[in-house]
């Protein structure tokens, strides 16, 4: 199962309509996609038409109480689930502060669900939390919506070194452009210059439009509704470059795998094969 982070310091960049539109094309490529709504304010939640109550709390899942896969629900398209959130992940920083294993806790609670599903997006509350560095720690690939503009610089470097400092190497971190107004010369002179100071900058550029606000009155993806719509192409074009990092990080890790021991904390065979979905 790949996990997918979607994730910024910074609110109002574009992370839920993102993680949205990535799990979508992921679902409609025939593999099993869940979305982990992890921001309180449930926007992919209310997006994707799912219900507040059917989650287990924050608490609940964290102290092991309740599984992930007992809150799973389905969303209106084939092969697209979501485990949706609730007011009470405001306080999970709390419960996590809580345990021993804080920062890993979430990676811990996903595996089982690599029994039923190909990959895993979460769509990460803004700023820097215990809930932010379990989605760093887990993923193998972080994406990242970046506005134009010069703040996005030092936002970058910040991230970069908080992840270097904690030795997480095996992450890919893909930054990508959102709400591009190619008419402003700022917003070109900053793509530019970020371009050139951060190479691992994705092609793929979401510009400002309307379209892309629409997603969340029609309350659906935007392929899904609009297929030949240029903002659909958009994220097809986001999604290949995504998935073409995935793929390379895949047959790396494989190539690894064959020569290393298995690590402890991998999921044992017979939490696979007790599955529901096994």
């Amino acid at each position: 199962m790949e996990i997918i982070g979607v994730y910024n310091f910074k609110g109002g960049v574009g992370k839920t309509t993102t993680a949205i539109n990535l799990a979508y094309r992921s679902s409609v490529e025939d593999w099993p996609t869940l979305v982990w709504d992890l921001d309180p304010q449930g926007a992919a939640t209310y997006v994707l038409h799912g219900e507040p109550k059917a989650t287990g709390g924050a608490k609940e899942l964290i102290r092991g109480d309740r599984a992930l896969r007992d809150v799973v629900v389905a969303t209106a398209h084939p092969r697209l689930d979501l485990i949706p959130a609730d007011i009470s992940y405001r306080r999970m920083d709390v419960h996590l502060d809580r345990r021993h294993d804080a920062t890993t806790l979430l990676l811990k609670l996903m595996r089982p669900l690599q029994a039923r599903y190909a990959s895993l997006v979460l769509d990460c509350p803004p700023g820097l939390s215990l809930v932010s560095e379990n989605v760093m720690h887990a993923s193998d690939a972080l994406v990242v919506p970046l506005l134009p503009t010069p703040l996005s610089a030092r936002m970058l470097e910040q991230l970069f070194e908080f992840i270097a400092a904690r030795g997480w190497h095996d992450i890919s971190v893909l930054p990508f452009f959102s709400m591009v107004d190619r008419r402003r010369a700022l917003h070109k002179q900053t793509i530019e210059e970020l371009r050139a100071r951060f190479p691992s900058i994705l092609a793929t550029e979401v510009p400002y439009g309307s379209e892309y606000e629409r997603m969340a009155a029609r309350r659906a993806p935007i392929e899904s509704y609009a297929p030949a719509s240029a903002a659909a192409e958009t994220y097809r074009a986001l999604w290949r470059e995504v998935d073409e990092k995935l793929t390379s990080r895949s047959a790396a890790r494989a190539r690894s795998v064959a020569t290393t021991p298995p690590a402890s904390d991998v999921a044992s065979a017979s939490e696979l094969i007790g599955s529901p979905w096994s």
